[in-house]
């Protein structure tokens, strides 16, 4: 049998047993994964090639998904990353200047399995109230098989705590992002990839900033034998917990005062660089529209997110102010403003900083992209200053 679309039957199976029927959209199979939702309107091809969405089966809250199809130039990386994909009404054929193909399509070619004509606004409101869980997408001969033996497939699936990603979607090779043709390289950064996504080194090089992306398992050797002005943590999916190595490294950064940059992944491993802790959030930040307090300048900026865990703020300290670590004050820069969760870190006597959320608005508005200028201005100072010892 296959639905009005002519497309194969498809069911969702969530880990505490809630069913959605729809029909397939994509790739025709099954996977598993564990069900987030992202509340963006619009950039959803970002949102497939991001790299931390691995092992994740992305919800779009946005009804009607697809219009304006795909193209080369909106991949911020080398593949699709999500595990599956769920949406409510699929555009029937894109219609947009920039389009160079179908987003089924690419979904297809790219093997991963969603379903569509899905209530998502109940879907979400159930993950609103349950929290992210285990979930499972069965369509064409594997939705044909009865619910329990599915619900075993999706309850044997691993959790995403104590999972260590970043490695899985990391590049094997170092490659080089330098600026434009004809301009001048002012600085060089070490960057970890931890999920990069493309964008991210493209802003820094059309500063003056050549950078140097390092695969996730690089060692401070491999970092310090490029004698970088300053070094970057990228993005990335996984549990922080379980990301030792990138932690160990990162200390022996702020040992040697090396400026250090840090978003999302790279703001939790900050975290716990400076002996903070981290914890899994009940249904994570994912979308373009949330609303994050700078305390530095007293703005609210319309922020991109896509994270399921969070840094740790000492008990009975307020989050507006500092405490003491092993590297001296850190304050909370900046701040959620729908649950008040740590959304950046300052250490005020270490070359460091670090936000939770995504500056390079790949997909999402360009409200925090100051932050990169700001990663340039703690270059300079930090280069000025060396140089006066140096002459001193």
């Amino acid at each position: 049998m296959t639905t009005a679309r002519g497309h194969e039957p498809a069911i969702l199976v969530l880990e505490d047993g809630r069913t959605f029927h729809g029909a397939a959209y994509g790739a025709v199979g099954r996977t598993v994964g564990e069900a987030v939702f992202s509340t963006g309107m619009t950039g959803y091809q970002e949102t497939l090639t991001d790299p931390s969405y691995h092992r994740q089966v992305v919800v779009m809250t946005a009804p009607h998904i697809g219009n304006t199809g795909v193209n080369s130039a909106d991949m911020e990386s080398r593949r699709i990353w999500v595990a599956g994909y769920v949406v409510r009404d699929p555009a029937i054929r894109p219609s947009n200047w920039r389009s160079q193909g179908d987003l089924e399509q690419a979904l297809r070619e790219a093997g991963v399995v969603g379903i569509s004509g899905v209530d998502t606004r109940a879907l979400t409101r159930h993950l609103r109230d349950r929290g992210a869980m285990r979930v499972g997408i069965f369509s064409g001969d594997a939705a044909r098989a009865p619910v329990d033996e599915l619900l075993g497939a999706v309850t044997s699936a691993p959790v995403m705590v104590g999972s260590a990603l970043a490695a899985e979607v990391s590049t094997k090779e170092p490659y080089v992002v330098s600026p434009p043709e004809g301009a001048p390289v002012r600085f060089t950064v070490a960057a970890l990839d931890l999920g990069i996504k493309e964008t991210t080194p493209a802003l820094l090089a059309a500063r003056g900033v050549r950078v140097h992306v390092l695969p996730a398992t690089s060692s401070f050797e491999d970092v310090a034998a490029l004698r970088p002005d300053g070094v970057f943590f990228s993005n990335g999916p996984g549990d922080p917990a379980t990301a030792d190595h990138e932690v160990e490294l990162l200390r022996r950064v702020l040992d040697e005062r090396i400026p250090f940059f840090g978003i999302c992944f790279g703001n939790q491993l900050l975290g716990r660089a400076l002996g903070l802790g981290t914890y899994k959030l009940p249904f994570g930040h994912r979308g373009l529209n949330q609303p994050v307090l700078d305390r530095s300048t007293g703005k609210v900026e319309v922020t991109s997110h896509n994270h399921g865990f969070a840094v740790g703020w000492p008990a009975g300290i307020p989050t507006d102010e500092p405490v003491e670590t092993s590297y001296g004050r850190v304050s909370c820069s900046h701040v959620a403003l729908n649950d008040d969760v740590v959304e950046g870190l300052r250490c005020e006597d270490a070359p460091a900083f670090s936000v939770q959320y995504h500056p390079e608005a790949a997909a999402g508005p360009h409200d925090a992209e100051y932050l990169f200028d700001r990663f340039v201005e703690l270059l300079t100072t930090h280069q000025q200053e060396r140089d006066h010892r140096a002459q001193a």
